[in-house]
């Protein structure tokens, strides 16, 4: 099972209230490779145990309609499976792409 409650990969300080998820391995494998920590990146199938809502850190503010179909909820998310084929990125984007957090100033909807 995958919970709430662990440390925000955009902000140091911060307990998550929620465990996000995706539909889209490519978007999870891409969390993934930004996520904090120095294991391999690992893309799971899960189902919700319960209750999920829109991501509000990224539709509406963002992605209005949520293209991204990005969630989040309170409770665990049950591991079914594991992708391992999603298209990774080089290590110069990802690099990009942490400067481009590094830089957002948004706040995070906790």
């Amino acid at each position: 099972m995958l919970i709430a409650g662990g440390n925000s990969n955009y902000q140091a300080d911060l307990k998550m209230n929620h465990i996000y998820f995706t539909a889209f391995a490519n978007g999870a494998g891409l969390a993934a490779a930004l996520a904090k920590g120095d294991g391999r990146e690992r893309v799971y199938i899960v189902e919700p145990t319960g209750s999920f809502e829109n991501d509000p850190n990224v539709t509406d503010k963002k992605f209005p309609g949520n293209p991204t179909r990005s969630y989040r909820s309170v409770s665990p998310l049950k591991i079914v499976g594991e992708v391992t084929d999603w298209i990774k990125q080089t290590p110069e984007e990802i690099q990009k792409w942490r400067e481009r957090l590094a830089n957002n100033k948004g706040e995070i909807i906790n």
